[in-house]
């Protein structure tokens, strides 16, 4: 017979890697280690050390503006745009707003150990099902400094280990900013390496970090739709994935339109570059007359471009022909995609065949259309008579969020503490046997 091949042993296995994956690999085993601590603490111990947390990033609020200056300089010298440079930069105040958010997380519930559902079966047995963490989170993350400490404070609440992957273009300030919360930990006697930095700037490190099955439980990809994408593809450490919005607003027949107006010029407006910002607005042919002129108008005002079917260029001959690609498109930016319908059916087709499934919304008077298109729309939200922007964990009651999930597993729609546990199921008995 034909020899078949073992499995290599671990130091085989170690040996074929590179020097970054093993540093990766490493940091995750800490990590591990320091999940082990974390599970078991008291919601006092862990807001304990947030509120230390908070205080560390005022007091060297002077150490990581100047890190910070690095990553600026490098930024403007490689050309990146302004509007990138500023959601970049930090400023005293802005490290006084993030050490604030660390503060706003501490006031939240502790869902660790909170009872799901709990029954007493016939035979006896006590049965409970308990929040716990979920361990070992990595997150790959792109542009603001401000995330690290966002994301490290959540994991940290909710009793996990944080590994953070962030941007290169931020690596002065994050790494600033992880020895200060790693400084804050280890003074209230908790592991500094709950919180660490995944070392390096290249894609080996992050490719480290998404090969790291076994040490890592679960990664969180937060940015754009081609970083989110590749760790989808590329992993294989579960993802929970967090989306790209192309959201869509349907203004109904039986629309108000005043109020249709204020909720699609918000929905694309009020902030362009979030994923729960409009990308598409479908309008029902039964008011087009009386909507579409004032909300193309509205649009125009405030710097939007404007992509059309040809009935939609029928109402504003400056709109550009929109193209297959812009239905699709999460433009990101001062763009809108604009389509007129036929009915409430075709919107909903227009939406099933387009959808990243992040917000939906749709403006209408009528209930049975609201009631059909909140049971056919298939999304993380579905907003009836409002904008698509509330799509948001402080807006939804929830505190701070890790990011928006777009999937089905486990969490959907904005992630907050709650999302960052996974459960298990406590039994007791009396010697029971079966």
């Amino acid at each position: 017979m034909e020899a078949t091949s073992c499995p290599p042993t671990t130091w085989e296995a170690t040996s074929t890697m590179s020097d970054t994956e093993r540093e990766v690999r490493a940091g995750a085993e800490r990590a591990r280690d320091a999940a082990a601590d974390l599970a078991p603490l008291s919601r006092a111990v862990k807001d304990e050390a947030l509120l230390a947390m908070a205080e560390a990033l005022v007091s060297e609020a002077e150490s990581i503006v100047a890190a910070n200056a690095e990553d600026v300089e490098r930024a403007r010298a490689g050309g990146e745009s302004e509007a990138m440079v500023d959601r970049l930069a930090l400023t005293a105040e802005r490290v006084g707003a993030v050490a604030d958010a660390v503060r706003d997380v501490a006031e939240l519930p502790d869902p660790v150990g909170e009872v799901v559902r709990g029954a007493s079966l016939p035979n006896g047995l006590e049965l409970r099902q308990v929040r716990v963490p979920l361990g070992v989170i990595g997150i790959i993350y792109e542009g603001r400094p401000n995330v690290t400490a966002d994301a490290a404070a959540l994991c940290l609440k909710s009793g996990n280990a944080a590994l953070l992957r962030g941007s290169s273009s931020a690596y002065s300030s994050n790494s600033r900013i992880v020895e200060v919360l790693r400084g804050a930990l280890q003074k209230t006697g908790l592991p500094a390496d709950a919180v660490q930095l995944v070392p390096g700037t290249g894609r080996d490190s992050a490719q480290a970090l998404m090969r790291a099955r076994g040490l890592v439980d679960v990664l969180i990809p937060r940015g754009g739709g081609s970083l989110i994408r590749t760790v989808v593809t590329e992993s294989t450490v579960p993802v929970i994935e967090t989306g790209e919005g192309n959201c869509h607003v349907y203004v109904d027949a039986s629309a108000d339109t005043e109020m249709a107006l204020a909720v699609a010029v918000n929905s694309k407006t009020q902030r362009l570059s979030t994923c729960n910002t409009a990308e598409t607005l479908l309008v029902h042919t039964a008011v087009a007359d009386r909507f579409l002129p004032r909300v193309l108008a509205a649009l125009r005002d405030l710097g939007v471009t404007v992509h059309g079917d040809d009935r939609v260029r029928g109402y504003d001959d400056e709109a550009v022909p929109a193209s297959e690609a812009d239905w699709a498109a999460e433009y990101l930016s001062a763009d809108l995609a604009v389509k007129v319908v036929d009915s409430l059916d075709d919107a909903l087709a227009h939406i099933r065949r387009y959808s990243t499934g992040h917000t939906e919304a749709i403006v209408t008077d009528s209930q049975s259309a609201a009631r059909r298109f909140v049971s056919l729309v298939d999304a993380a939200a579905v907003m009836v008579n409002a904008s698509t922007r509330f799509t948001d964990g402080g807006q939804f009651g929830f505190g701070a969020e890790i990011g928006i999930s777009t999937q089905k597993l486990h969490a959907r729609g904005p992630m907050g503490l709650p999302e960052m546990t996974s459960t298990k199921y406590v039994v007791t008995g009396e010697g029971h046997l079966r």
